[in-house]
Formats: C-alpha cells, sequence, structure tokens
C-alpha cells in the first residue's frame, strides 16, 4: 500500500509532502530519554520520499548522544516533525501527528521499540520493548 500524505506543523508554516511506501504500518513509539519526553508516534519514510513544500528554513535541528539522529522542529510552534533514524539514517521518522487527517489517536495498539538498548549500541536486532494501546471512551 502506497500513500502519499501532506503534513505540516501545528501553525503551518513548515509544509511537506511524504510518500510512505508502507503506508502507516511502520507505526511506532520509542524508549530512549529523547523520545520518551517527546512522546510521538512515527512512521518510516525514506529520505528521498520526503519533500518540503514550504518552511525549511524556519526548522530547528536537534541532536545528542552519537549526534547521528537528527531531530526537526518548527521554530515557531515548536511541534516535532521529523528526524532522520539513527539506526538507519536513509530514512526519516515522521510525526504522524503532522499528517493532514492522521491523528495519534486513530492508533488502537503501537509497537513500542526498545531505544534504551538501541541495536547500534548492542550490535543486536531491534527488540520490541511493548504495545502502547489507545481505547476510546464512549
Amino acid at each position: 500500500m502506497d500513500d502519499v500524505h501532506e503534513a505540516a506543523c501545528h501553525c503551518g508554516t513548515v509544509r511537506f509532502k511524504v510518500w510512505l511506501r508502507e503506508g502507516l504500518r511502520t507505526a511506532r513509539r520509542c524508549t530512549c530519554s529523547f523520545c520518551r519526553m517527546r512522546g510521538a508516534i512515527v512512521v518510516s519514510a525514506r529520505s528521498e520520499d520526503f519533500e518540503f513544500l514550504a518552511g525549511e528554513e524556519n526548522l530547528a535541528l536537534y541532536q545528542f548522544h552519537t549526534r547521528t539522529a537528527q531531530h526537526w522542529f518548527c521554530k515557531t510552534c515548536g511541534i516535532y516533525t521529523h528526524h532522520r533514524r539513527r539506526s538507519d539514517p536513509g530514512l526519516f521518522g515522521v510525526n504522524v501527528a503532522c499528517l493532514v487527517g492522521i491523528s495519534p489517536f486513530d492508533f488502537a495498539e503501537v509497537q513500542v521499540v526498545d531505544g534504551v538498548l538501541h541495536p547500534s549500541d548492542s550490535g543486536g536486532a531491534s527488540r520490541i520493548a511493548g504495545v502502547l494501546r489507545f481505547e476510546p471512551q464512549g
């Protein structure tokens, strides 16, 4: 299932288009120190499938630890839009909340990957740490 999505930060300054070759099936969260605090659900996109429509110059970059991953945020509204993945720098993690018409609450279950024991540090494969569930009431 191939999906092309338009996306934007909260204020609309940063806008982009992304082709999700695997649709929303790659949705996940992470347990690393940064992702725990950020709390976003992300989907994977190849860097060549990501195109800015406006506002690229309005992004701020944040890096930590090995400085391999690159996390971008809108300078105006502060919303995290996407990041270059540490485990595969050819892939972006895209904040699903930025995708037009998609909400993090559209996912009944989301896998949570173990970012504390990151595969780049352990030399092993990525591990699933658990599952995050959303059960709407009423």
